[in-house]
């Protein structure tokens, strides 16, 4: 420890020590000058498309390659002078090592997608393969190896030490990010094949990425030197959460898969999820209308006419009554139901009923409107109104409105009632005797 100490408070290494942490200050101090001038040129966000990535990959590396080019000048310095310059040769190798890790981890994030998980680990992931490498450039990796192959996690008969755990980490991390590549590209080959529906495109991407995860897992596993025979206890263990803990959640993706493979429910469609009311209520109800954005492995999304997204588990939809709008013809039935007094003729009532829906835009033409009178009540006719539209997605109770209100209009106009319930009280005198039968307290 004293030699080390000694050796590092020698001049030739303090001067190259203290050359490196000024270029690296520097540097980022540049490469923070220069962003904040082009933010205030081109704006805070880097852009779209290529440009934008080329801007991007400049805010990433811009710090790294000015530490770097300084680093270049004082080692032609040191040069010129006849200076040690062991450790700025060493920091230039470095630096050179962290561009080439960086650029390669953004890289692998584009092609992975925006959405990935490394684009919140990008980061995390640079700074561990930077060290690893720094270690072997070093030539502290054998070291730290040796270290770590002493450190037995399981004494006793097995041997499993700490390396060895390291190494199956990187190992099934590896595989797992190769075999997400390929289902990635598998996925965008599949969207882009305008000859299957949606909804089976959406099926054989979401099953080949879970099927490739979970081969590249158990690859990465095997390739590690685990023997997966050992696995026995662990997948039991897992079956009974699945069985138990985990039932709900291994239902919504069969449920998800279900969904996709027998399109019943597609992104775009427009569903509601509830029943046929009794025909007196006006027909279908609109409850929890609202059009499907995605399908997921484990829920739906859906947006209603609020703006407001919900999340529907895929086992909802397959064991309840679900209303598909769209699912083979867009077209729908509306039924609105009308009161009218018994003072009131009922043919001029539906003749209106009739004019009132001629004139929208949305209703259609063939099949036309029709009008019934459906049944005599306790205090009017029950007429109704029927006609089709053919755009449910642009709404439905909408159009309901518009009639309502041009159905009030021309029985306004034309003056037909539309009688509400009412109950008649008749006041008796008292009476002069009182009837023995209803007196207080004699049984009748």
């Amino acid at each position: 420890m004293g030699d080390f100490f000694a050796r590092l408070t020698d001049p030739p290494v303090l001067a190259q020590l203290f050359a490196v942490l000024i270029a690296v200050l520097v540097a980022i101090t540049a490469a923070g000058a220069l962003r904040a001038w082009h933010r205030r040129r081109r704006g805070p966000a880097p852009g779209a498309g290529f440009a934008g990535q080329v801007v991007e990959v400049a805010y990433l590396l811009m710090p790294i390659l000015i530490t770097l080019a300084l680093l270049a000048g004082v080692r032609v310095a040191f040069d010129a002078l006849d200076m040690a310059n062991l450790i700025v040769d060493r920091a230039l190798q470095l630096a050179a090592a962290l561009v080439l890790v960086r650029l390669g981890v953004y890289v692998l994030r584009q092609l992975l997608g925006e959405n990935s998980w490394l684009k919140g680990w990008q980061n995390q992931l640079t700074i561990v393969i930077w060290v690893a490498v720094a270690f072997e450039l070093l030539g502290w990796f054998e070291r730290v190896e040796r270290a770590l192959n002493g450190i037995d996690l399981l004494p006793g008969k097995a041997s499993f030490t700490v390396w060895e755990l390291i190494k199956a980490l990187v190992i099934v991390t590896i595989v797992v990010i190769v075999t997400s590549l390929i289902a990635r590209t598998i996925e965008q080959r599949v969207m882009k094949a305008s000859a299957l529906a949606l909804s089976t495109r959406i099926g054989i991407s979401k099953f080949s990425y879970f099927f490739l995860i979970s081969l590249g897992l158990l690859l990465g596993i095997n390739a590690a030197g685990v023997d997966l025979t050992a696995l026995t206890l662990l997948t039991g263990a897992i079956g009974v959460g699945l069985g138990f803990g985990l039932q709900a959640i291994a239902s919504n993706f069969v449920s998800g898969f279900v969904l996709l493979m027998d399109k019943s429910i597609k992104p775009g469609d427009v569903i509601s999820f509830t029943g046929v009311t009794p025909g007196g209520s006006g027909g279908v109800t609109t409850d929890n209308f609202g059009w499907v954005q995605e399908l997921r492995g484990r829920y739906i999304v859906v947006r209603d006419r609020d703006g407001v997204e919900t999340l529907v588990p895929n086992q909802y939809l397959i064991n309840n009554s679900v209303i598909n709008w769209s699912y083979s013809d867009a077209r729908v039935r509306l039924r609105l139901p009308v009161m009218v007094s018994y003072q009131d003729d009922p043919e001029k009532a539906l003749a209106l009923l009739l004019h009132a829906a001629m004139d929208h835009p949305r209703i259609l033409k063939e099949p036309g409107p029709a009008t019934r009178l459906m049944s005599f009540e306790d205090y009017g006719m029950r007429l109704e109104l029927r006609f089709w539209i053919a755009d449910p997605m642009n709404g439905v109770n909408n159009v309901r409105s518009d009639v309502n209100r041009a159905v009030f209009r021309l029985f306004r106009e034309a003056g037909i009632t539309i009688p509400v319930a009412q109950r008649e009280l008749r006041m008796l005198p008292p009476a002069t005797h009182a009837d023995p039968r209803f007196e207080p307290g004699r049984d009748s």
